[in-house]
């Protein structure tokens, strides 16, 4: 079973490259399995299709729109994260959304098994390096969900 971890985002966009920030940590972290890669998708493109279509299992990192407060994670897991994605569909700075992503994914067939979304509320989406403080501290949570989603599905 070979997984796909996707850390999305825009690191320049203060929070919105929290799915950046995540796969740097994981990286550091290390000590996954063989079959376990992780990608930085940056603001996401249509040369991704590939990769998402390629992998058994799923698991993508963003900010995402919560209605919650700042720094909120929340993961959801095969159709809960499609129907978030469908009715959460935002402008973003990205070239394609995720949603579009996975659709052509479905298309062809290759929509992974096992998929999850790992969302964390974004405080600040103004120009700068570094996420805010509430969303910095979201980043070991957010990384501990993703191994724990990694162990389950081995």
């Amino acid at each position: 079973m070979t997984t796909l971890v996707l850390g999305i985002g825009n690191t320049l966009l203060s929070d919105e490259g929290v799915g950046v920030h995540v796969i740097s940590q994981l990286q550091a972290l290390g000590n996954l399995p063989d079959n376990v890669t992780l990608m930085d998708g940056g603001t996401l493109s249509f040369i991704l299709a590939g990769s998402i279509e390629d992998a058994e299992n799923l698991i993508v990192i963003d900010a995402a729109d919560l209605q919650c407060a700042p720094g909120t994670v929340q993961t959801f897991i095969g159709e809960d994260m499609d129907r978030f994605l469908g009715a959460n569909r935002k402008f973003s700075v990205h070239e394609v959304g995720l949603l579009d992503l996975m659709a052509v994914a479905h298309l062809a067939g290759h929509l992974p098994v096992r998929r999850a979304l790992i969302g964390i509320q974004p405080h600040l989406l103004d120009w700068g390096d570094a996420p805010s403080p509430a969303v910095a501290a979201a980043i070991p949570q957010a990384c501990n969900m993703a191994l724990n989603l990694i162990g389950e599905w081995q």
